[in-house]
């Protein structure tokens, strides 16, 4: 089953995504969709707008003895009947792209590149590292920032040429979507 967006928002109550979480996630499945449109490839609009919406769910869930963030997420979203969705989800944290588990489908791109866009406004790939960076991250969390940011940039890349706009035509406006 696939909720449609108005049932995906219902779950953020039952699991008490917290508002600025909230904000996230709509920004992030509006980019999504936007850069889904703008690419010539077969995507599941409906699967992914929901996976970007519920990416996050897990923020405030009870997490089960060695789970991580998006370990409850994709459990939660499984439990829920939400398969597919789940699938989607599993691949969105910024070490996946490191791992032998990498996003590969296209709603798994554009899901991973769009939250990796997406503070609480739309910033773009380089204003969210230098976010994470002012951090002052563990070590073990910063080598995976660093490790990741050329390959996020290649997969910015790849989006946004398939789209034939830039990522500065979507923070200036440019790109139609503010």
């Amino acid at each position: 089953m696939i909720p449609n967006a108005d049932e995906a928002k219902k779950l953020w109550d039952t699991y008490h995504l917290p508002p600025q979480k909230r904000i996230h996630v709509t920004h992030v499945a509006e980019l999504a969709v936007f850069l889904a449109g703008k690419i010539n490839k077969p995507v599941n609009i409906h699967v992914l707008q929901v996976a970007a919406l519920l990416h996050d769910i897990d923020k405030a869930a009870p997490k089960l003895h060695g789970e991580q963030h998006p370990d409850t997420a994709v459990r939660i979203l499984r439990e829920e009947g939400m398969g597919e969705v789940a699938d989607v989800v599993a691949t969105h944290s910024l070490y996946s792209i490191l791992s032998a588990r990498p996003p590969t489908t296209w709603e798994q791109k554009l899901l991973y590149l769009a939250d990796k866009m997406v503070k609480y406004d739309i910033v773009g790939v380089d204003e969210r590292f230098n976010l994470w960076n002012a951090e002052h991250l563990p070590p073990d969390a910063q080598k995976i920032l660093d490790e990741s940011y050329p390959l996020v940039k290649k997969l910015e890349q790849e989006v946004f040429n398939l789209a034939q706009i830039s990522p500065d035509d979507i923070l200036t406006g440019k790109g139609e979507l503010l």
